[in-house]
């Protein structure tokens, strides 16, 4: 199409029709200065793309013309056979560095490697914790404890080769309390039922009370020792290394 003969039709086809630009304006919202510009094919001045085709499209419409012969008109004119659709839009997301993935990892491995730090430490602690409480229901009561040996315990000036751990043994023939210090440490203060035998250690002596003296028999190191106090009544003996006597024969004597 030669120059002009779209600019000089779209005028001629608005005129017939007795359209104003101020009218064209209005109905179609298209600028007056945009209209001039198609009427004037002053190409420069317009929009490109899609939206010069748009107001063509709009113009033929409020004319009452064929909406694609003047696009086709008017892409003859302007030179554009064919407007390409633009591209559509990505919002795509910056990637990341590709030191971060590796940072990632390396992060992940300090973590697990803590944990199975962190939970050998708890372990440990815990083992510890209950050895430690094993240990202390397991340990010996004052009537299981060893006594001192005789030769540590001994006065200065003492003769160690000659003194021997005290062994005493209780027994008794009918339900009594007794009470037991040895070396001036309580070993027990209980109601013994008839029949009982209990065996007890010192380094220096014991000293033994009963609330019924003829209840209780008492042995120091295997030999009887004498009664505790009358019969029927309570007494209290005090039993060490000098109640123990040699017969010249070897026999224990009281």
């Amino acid at each position: 199409m030669a120059k002009g003969n779209f600019g000089e039709r779209l005028k001629r086809e608005r005129e017939l029709r007795e359209v104003s630009l101020d009218e064209l304006t209005k109905s179609t919202r298209i600028s007056q200065r945009f209209l001039d510009a198609l009427e004037n094919e002053q190409w420069d001045k317009l929009p490109g793309g899609v939206f010069g085709r748009g107001f063509v499209r709009s113009i033929a419409r409020y004319l009452g013309l064929d909406e694609e012969s003047l696009l086709g008109e008017y892409d003859l004119a302007r030179g554009d056979q064919k407007i390409e659709a633009p591209a559509p839009y990505e919002n795509r997301l910056p990637r990341p560095p590709r030191w971060v993935p590796a940072l990632a990892v390396l992060a992940l491995g300090l973590l697990l490697v803590g944990i199975y730090y962190a939970g050998r430490y708890a372990w440990r602690s815990y083992a510890a914790h209950r050895a430690k409480q094993q240990s202390s229901t397991t340990s010996l009561t004052p009537e299981q404890s060893p006594a001192p040996s005789a030769a540590q315990n001994s006065p200065p000036g003492s003769d160690s080769s000659t003194s021997s751990a005290l062994d005493l043994s209780v027994s008794t023939s009918a339900a009594t309390r007794i009470r037991i210090v040895a070396d001036n440490a309580l070993l027990l203060d209980a109601e013994l039922p008839a029949g009982e035998t209990r065996h007890f250690s010192a380094a220096r002596q014991f000293e033994v009370t009963a609330a019924d003296s003829s209840a209780v028999l008492l042995e120091l190191n295997g030999q009887a020792m004498p009664p505790l106090g009358a019969p029927g009544s309570s007494g209290t003996i005090v039993l060490s290394q000098k109640d123990l006597r040699q017969t010249p024969g070897g026999n224990s004597q009281p």
